[in-house]
């Protein structure tokens, strides 16, 4: 039976379609469909503003595959796509899982060099990722905006945080486990005396904790815990309103434990506030194919809630549908 004389039981359930396809799609994938749009249309899926161009891509996609296994549910894509409007919140979890992983790094990258509350993505980019996947985002930056990732952070930062992010998005970690337990009591060593002074943005600070292996930093501030008393980031709490230690705070966390990292993202854009439904998508749309299942353990330990339940009770409707099957989806 052809799959275009199926009955549309309404848009709730077309979208609930997409979800069940685009969210069980690899990078590779996802990729495939972003290739097919530079050929339909010629330009970058990254600078499309109109997102019912780039679904129409997707119908002729999955139609160019014929693959009978793919069934009738995914061809029913090719019609129920160019009927309605997606909400702007589901709209932007699909484009931007869609894009491949540096790509999207990129635009967020781009994005938060517009304002000062994108400092905290900045950190997200530069330290929760490999130093190749950093080094990846920096040559989609270069090929998307013409222009060099660190030469933007630096020409959109001043002061204390320019001297934080700008090494911090030029660096390449190594990445070995090993630890030098010396260099670890001395680096700790002049941390605290750094952090003691209120010398918060001192160069030496900064260079350990830019240039450092992730192994050797997690085993230069268990050192300091040990040798004075208290976590690194409790120390760095002396003033809790200022923003640059917040952020100081944040790459630490970033870079030793990035799981609890991400939980206290959710947890504060899940909070009773309101929600913020960009920090949500920035999360699920980036972290579930690295370590979503391990944020998911650290929230449910942190809150005694499933990061699940707590999604269901602060968004609702095919937005809410696409966040379920992203989080569900565990490590790739």
């Amino acid at each position: 039976m052809n799959c275009f004389s199926y009955p549309f039981a309404g848009w709730g359930t077309n979208e609930q379609l997409i979800i069940d396809i685009l969210a069980h799609r690899n990078a590779a994938q996802r990729n495939s469909i972003r290739k097919a749009y530079h050929e339909a249309y010629g330009e970058d899926l990254l600078n499309c503003q109109l997102f019912e161009i780039f679904l129409e891509t997707v119908c002729g996609y999955l139609l160019a595959t014929k693959e009978e296994k793919r069934g009738n549910a995914e061809f029913l894509i090719l019609r129920i796509l160019l009927e309605k409007e997606l909400t702007r919140d589901f709209e932007r979890i699909v484009l931007l899982f869609t894009m491949d992983p540096a790509e999207r790094d990129a635009y967020l990258a781009k994005e938060a060099t517009k304002n000062s509350s994108g400092h905290f993505v900045l950190v997200e980019i530069a330290c929760a990722r490999s130093s190749n996947a950093l080094l990846d985002v920096k040559k989609a930056y270069h090929a998307c905006y013409k222009k060099s990732f660190e030469e933007d952070v630096a020409h959109h930062t001043s002061g204390d945080y320019r001297k934080l992010l700008v090494p911090l998005v030029s660096t390449f970690r190594y990445e070995g486990e090993e630890s030098d337990m010396s260099l670890a009591k001395s680096e700790a060593k002049i941390l605290h005396e750094k952090i003691s002074d209120k010398k918060y943005s001192d160069e030496e600070l900064i260079r350990i904790l830019t240039t450092r292996s992730k192994a050797q930093l997690n085993a230069t501030l268990s050192r300091y815990n040990n040798s004075f008393g208290s976590p690194i980031n409790k120390d760095l709490k002396a003033d809790p309103s200022d923003q640059f230690l917040k952020l100081l705070r944040s790459a630490i966390k970033c870079l030793t434990t990035s799981e609890k990292y991400f939980e206290k993202v959710l947890r504060q854009a899940l909070g009773k506030s309101g929600t913020d439904e960009w920090a949500v998508t920035r999360v699920a749309a980036t972290r579930t194919e690295v370590d979503m299942v391990r944020i998911k353990e650290a929230y449910q330990s942190r809150n005694t809630v499933p990061l699940e339940k707590a999604i269901a009770g602060d968004t609702s409707g095919d937005y809410e549908k696409m966040l379920l099957a992203l989080i569900g989806a565990g490590d790739v």
